[in-house]
């Protein structure tokens, strides 16, 4: 629980400084591009190094850095005021529902909690400042990030029919059914935001775990037990999200907004238990002693089927929900947590 660095005691205050700097500026530079993805891992790894308290500082600083960036980049020639708009309520969106969930479940890490537990946690936080973004843009900004997602869900939609119905030979009972499909996907666009979230800090506790365990190593030449407790084999969600699996599942039952609150939670919990059952079947693979090219033929194979069966990730996300019942992880190797495994 200690907020100082988790290094030595007597590191020079100068050298600090050079870190807490060189992360300010690396967040600034996240904020506005692609590279946003790994914006957790950067804070996580400036935590590890040091300390909370320089961490904070470090987001503070390339907060207002990139916000700044980010207001003279759209401000150029060919923006519109909704152009800009959009730019400071995505950036609200990274500040709100990225770093400050991970500065946030930071003390998890720090204290070697479960893998679903800490990516729980961060959800929880994070989907509140989705909340905040979304009404404060609407009340301070006379814009909606969900307009936008819309806007781009529906202009994906027409170009993708658009380009059906340009091609010939295909009849119009499968454009139909295509558009069909967009518009039952149209309802689920709020998970969008949500699963996007998931994904980027199930990205950068893996590298955070990476990092630790290397760390360890250079440190002492060994690596812990618990140094696998983040890789991906081991993620494993808490029990109590089925209960969110049961109420969403009786969305068809409502109507109306709670119909359409209960459908996206349900997909959310679905991708949860879906990565779950990758879990497992990583897991599986590296006790049997899966790696290198083996791991990616597997790999492949699972995408084949997903693309010409589609019975994949259907099988995956039923072991992942019924993980909680039988334990899928129990036959393990005795190296299992051997960190030359790839996950």
């Amino acid at each position: 629980m200690q907020s100082e660095p988790l290094e030595m005691p007597g590191r020079p205050f100068g050298r600090m400084v050079r870190s807490v700097s060189g992360y300010a500026l690396l967040m600034a530079l996240m904020f506005l591009t692609p590279l946003v993805v790994f914006l957790p891992a950067a804070l996580f790894l400036c935590g590890i190094r040091n300390g909370r308290r320089a961490t904070w500082l470090a987001l503070a600083a390339g907060a207002v850095a990139g916000i700044g960036i980010g207001a003279a980049a759209a401000n150029h020639p060919g923006a519109t005021a909704g152009d800009i708009r959009l730019t400071y309520a995505y950036l609200a969106f990274e500040l709100l529902a990225l770093a400050l969930p991970a500065m946030l479940v930071f003390p998890l890490l720090e204290r070697g909690a479960s893998f679903g537990k800490v990516l729980i946690a961060a959800l929880l936080i994070a989907v509140p400042g989705l909340g905040v973004t979304e009404f404060g843009s609407r009340a301070l900004l006379g814009c909606s990030p969900y307009a936008d997602q819309v806007a781009q869900f529906e202009l994906v939609k027409t170009q993708v029919i658009a380009n059906y119905q340009r091609t010939s030979g295909v009849p119009a009972e499968a454009i139909d059914a295509v558009r069909r499909g967009f518009e039952v996907g149209s309802k689920f666009v709020p998970s969008v935001p949500v699963i996007s979230v998931i994904v980027f800090f199930i990205l950068s506790i893996l590298m955070y775990g990476r990092l630790r365990a290397w760390r360890e190593y250079v440190r002492t030449r060994e690596v812990s037990g618990s140094a696998g407790i983040y890789l991906f084999r081991n993620f494993s969600l808490p029990e109590y999200l089925l209960f969110a699996f049961v109420v969403s599942g009786l969305a068809p039952l409502a109507t109306g907004m709670l119909q359409k609150v209960a459908s996206n939670v349900l997909v959310v919990v679905l991708f949860l238990y879906l990565l779950q059952g990758l879990a497992i079947f990583r897991s599986l693979l590296a006790a049997i002693g899966v790696n290198g090219l083996g791991l990616l033929f597997a790999f492949l194979l699972l995408g084949f089927l997903t693309f010409t069966a589609g019975i994949a990730p259907i099988l995956l996300t039923i072991a992942g929900l019924f993980d909680s019942f039988f334990d899928f992880r129990k036959f393990r190797r005795k190296d299992d947590s051997n960190e030359s495994h790839t996950d």
